[in-house]
């Protein structure tokens, strides 16, 4: 059994690891949520399942703090009105759960972003591409495997890994880097 803990934090330090090699994303998307806060705009996360609970995570932090006593930036996890989500999943399909939000919520320069392990998830990629034709900066949050996402944001942040527990620890590593730069900028 030690073994076994032993190596799967050897393959957390592994994609930690080369997570270094996505600074540069890291930093442009980072400036781009500056950018938008500067300007009055919001962030907006969803995702299913774990990507679910690590919008929602990475949303509070915005909101409440990270290091820094501030005050609050907006932010919104789209996978927290339940009575929204299952409505809209009922009377429209869970593809649009996401999408009929995103319609009512989000305006030209709102930082939009998707987390998908697969980065195939349907309802993140409907979402994802209403909040680019309504004018939005969008970001995909995925693994390392060639996906749909990619294809249509303005940026992926792929964490190196097939892995889902691995790409779930990398995008709250990422999240996390993030939420430390805006706030950093915004609040020194």
């Amino acid at each position: 059994m030690e073994d076994k803990i032993k190596s799967i934090l050897e393959e957390n330090i592994r994609v930690k690891e080369a997570i270094k090699d996505l600074a540069p994303q890291i930093r442009k998307v980072s400036e781009e949520i500056i950018k938008a806060y500067r300007n009055k705009k919001k962030v907006v996360l969803f995702g299913n399942g774990g990507s679910a609970a690590d919008a929602q995570h990475i949303a509070t932090e915005f909101v409440g703090k990270f290091y820094k006593n501030r005050e609050p930036l907006p932010s919104l996890a789209f996978t927290t009105n339940t009575s929204s989500i299952t409505a809209t999943a009922n009377d429209f399909g869970f593809d649009l759960i996401f999408e009929r939000q995103v319609n009512a919520f989000i305006e030209k320069g709102d930082i939009v972003i998707g987390i998908s392990t697969s980065g195939n998830s349907p309802n993140v990629i409907r979402g994802l591409e209403r909040a680019k034709e309504k004018g939005a900066v969008t970001v995909g949050m995925t693994g390392q495997n060639q996906n749909d996402i990619e294809k249509i944001v303005n940026y992926c942040l792929k964490i190196p890994s097939t892995d889902t527990p691995r790409i779930q620890e990398g995008h709250i590593t990422v999240g996390h880097i993030i939420c430390y730069l805006v706030e950093d900028a915004l609040f020194e």
